[in-house]
């Protein structure tokens, strides 16, 4: 199989040929995942994907918060009311769960991680 071709890298000035785009000193690095990934998992085991997430969607199919605004729209997401934070007890806890639109989903997810970062600089 051929190889691809060296080329300079793409960093500005650097001579070093490369096969990648860019020098092993001047690759990008990846950004850290935020404290998240730490239980991202949870979301991926059959518990959640075969059965909290299908049956909250069946026994509240509509957005909590739209309702409350007077309107019916499909629920597309199931939020934790209160942030589990990798606790497994309360991420399969059903009292804890509500069905919203993506929309809704988005905002509640912005506010408590804003609330996060405002607490953090607080400390």
């Amino acid at each position: 199989m051929a190889q691809k071709p060296l080329r300079p890298c793409r960093h500005p000035g650097c001579p070093e040929l490369t096969r990648e785009g860019y020098c092993a000193e001047h690759k990008p690095k990846r950004a850290e995942r935020g404290e998240s990934a730490a239980w991202h998992w949870m979301y991926y085991t059959p518990a959640w994907r075969d059965d909290l997430r299908p049956t909250q969607l069946l026994r509240e199919p509509f957005c909590r918060e739209c309702a409350k605004q007077g309107q019916r729209v499909r629920a597309t997401r199931v939020d934790h009311k209160i942030p589990h934070r990798g606790d497994w007890a309360l991420f399969t806890d059903r009292r804890n769960l509500q069905s919203l639109c993506e929309r809704h989903h988005n905002q509640k997810t912005a506010l408590e991680m804003a609330e996060r970062q405002r607490r953090k600089r607080q400390k």
